[in-house]
């Protein structure tokens, strides 16, 4: 895969994206008219006014699919965004949402000179993206704060920033795909929840993150089977949770389907009996 995004790796951070800002400028074809900032679609019912916007800053708590789905909107439309230490950010993940790679600056390192980088990367692109180091001053935020407001920039924080419009979370997910004892993972369900500054009340949503055709979108209505009428049973996707389970393939184990009543098997004809052991078989849990 082509890899475009611009690395920054030299000791010297601060020169090399105070380089960047001219040829950024000169290549930026998109200009915010308004304070709010497209976001994901699957994100847009999440947030108080369906975007984000310009000028504030939104914590991520322990999720990079979440943080690649605030930036997918913005990079459509033309904004550069920029990413300040995160060694990990995955840029095959973030293309897969939509990021355009050539409109994207990395900043994986950028040791001492981090509020120095964050700073200078709010006057060149409009959307930066960082985690803190394990200290930071107090004053280090609020003039941080003062610069993405003052450029009418974009953060996002993956961790805690105490000034945050929102606050969004994966309050828990399962892998789909395992069929009866065997298969492939194919898609994940989150429950997403978002916290805004000044509600009382969090918005939640199921979302695939990301579903069989690796696409971020809203968990739908279970479809019917072959398009039949209400009296059809529903498909019901089988779910797996997975955790760590050491070298080799992770150990399952047989439990009974959780949060739904056993199903009842109607009597078969003869020679159907191994059609309703199948129906009725368990799900499958990961062990580790």
């Amino acid at each position: 895969m082509n890899q475009a995004a611009s690395v920054i790796s030299s000791p010297s951070v601060g020169e090399e994206i105070r380089a960047l800002q001219s040829r950024i400028r000169q290549m930026q074809d998109t200009k915010l008219d308004t304070r709010a900032v497209r976001t994901h679609p699957a994100l847009e019912g999440l947030l108080p006014t369906g975007a984000i916007r310009a000028g504030a800053a939104y914590s991520v708590e322990r999720s990079s699919a979440l943080v690649m789905a605030l930036m997918a909107g913005p990079s459509a439309d033309g904004v550069w965004c920029g990413v300040v230490g995160l060694p990990d950010f995955g840029l095959e993940a973030a293309a897969r949402f939509g990021i355009d790679l050539e409109r994207l600056v990395l900043v994986p390192h950028p040791g001492d000179e981090w509020l120095t980088a964050t700073a200078a990367l709010a006057d060149a692109v409009g959307v930066v993206v960082t985690a803190l180091p394990r200290r930071v001053p107090d004053s280090a935020v609020a003039r941080l704060q003062a610069r993405i407001r003052q450029r009418d920039a974009t953060l996002i924080v993956l961790g805690d920033w105490p000034q945050s419009e929102a606050t969004l979370r994966i309050e828990g997910s399962v892998w789909e795909g395992i069929g009866q004892g065997h298969g492939y993972l194919t898609g994940r369900r989150a429950r997403v929840a978002v916290t805004t500054r000044g509600e009382f009340r969090t918005r939640r949503a199921e979302l695939w993150l990301p579903d069989r055709d690796e696409l971020f979108r809203p968990v739908e209505e279970v479809p019917r089977v072959g398009g039949a009428g209400a009296g059809a049973p529903a498909v019901r996707p089988v779910s797996v949770a997975v955790g760590p389970a050491g070298p080799g393939t992770p150990a399952v184990r047989l439990v009974p389907p959780m949060n739904a009543a056993p199903e009842p098997v109607e009597p078969e004809p003869e020679g159907e009996r191994e059609r309703a052991i199948v129906r009725s078989a368990p799900q499958l849990e990961a062990v580790g």
